[in-house]
């Protein structure tokens, strides 16, 4: 299944799913409400700032892909917006909370690796622990034939590879890496391994702050 979206329309579909899973009693969206959750400045990257003509111009293209619709509540004269990428009435594609929490968050915040993943979603959906995710990964890289998310080639420094979503394409940048049976290799002695956890350690800090100020953002508004 190709959806072939822009940096734009991720947006949007990525800030309609997560407000329907965090705030459902402020969705549907109005345009407006759509283009605050677009152009927050806490939970995106990168940063937007889009115009109300511009977000109403990506519903319309997202419209004719069949990923967004309008809803009007009885008596109200606001057109409300919701998406159809999954688990809708009309969607074929039926996904579990975890999987369209990770796919939302790619959505929202580009290639990211499964610590940041397990806590970014935490708002969302609930994962033991980081290999909980990697499973929701792996299950998204095979499904159902079609491929939603890639593994990229790990960078210098990381202890974890990054994950991005398909649904713009192949990566532009930081070439996808297949998954392949694991390769048996030497144990590392214990310096590096002390220093690798503290890598993951520090990766999962910096996703807990992203976290807290998200929540600092939502108690000033």
């Amino acid at each position: 299944m190709e959806f072939d979206l822009t940096l734009n329309e991720t947006r949007v579909l990525g800030a309609l799913i997560e407000k329907q899973i965090t705030t459902p009693d402020q969705y549907p969206l109005s345009l407006n409400a759509l283009k605050n959750a677009c152009n927050q400045k806490s939970s995106r990257d990168p940063v937007l700032e889009l115009s109300e003509s511009e977000v109403q111009e990506t519903v319309d293209t997202l419209r004719k892909k069949y990923l967004v619709a309008e809803k009007s509540g009885f008596g109200s004269r606001v057109t409300k917006l919701v998406h159809r990428f999954g688990n809708t009435e009309f969607g074929a594609l039926q996904l579990s909370g975890q999987e369209i929490a990770v796919l939302c968050v790619l959505l929202l915040r580009g290639p990211q690796t499964p610590g940041e993943l397990r806590t970014r979603t935490n708002r969302m959906c609930t994962f033991e622990d980081v290999d909980e995710v990697e499973t929701v990964l792996e299950g998204l890289r095979e499904r159902g034939g079609d491929a939603y998310v890639v593994q990229l080639a790990r960078e210098p420094g990381r202890r974890e590879a990054r994950w991005a979503h398909l649904l713009s394409g192949p990566p532009a940048a930081g070439g996808p890496r297949a998954l392949q049976t694991p390769e048996v290799t030497p144990a590392p002695p214990p310096a590096p391994d002390r220093v690798a956890r503290l890598e993951q350690h520090i990766e999962e800090l910096r996703a807990e702050i992203d976290t807290l100020k998200d929540r600092l953002d939502r108690l000033g508004h």
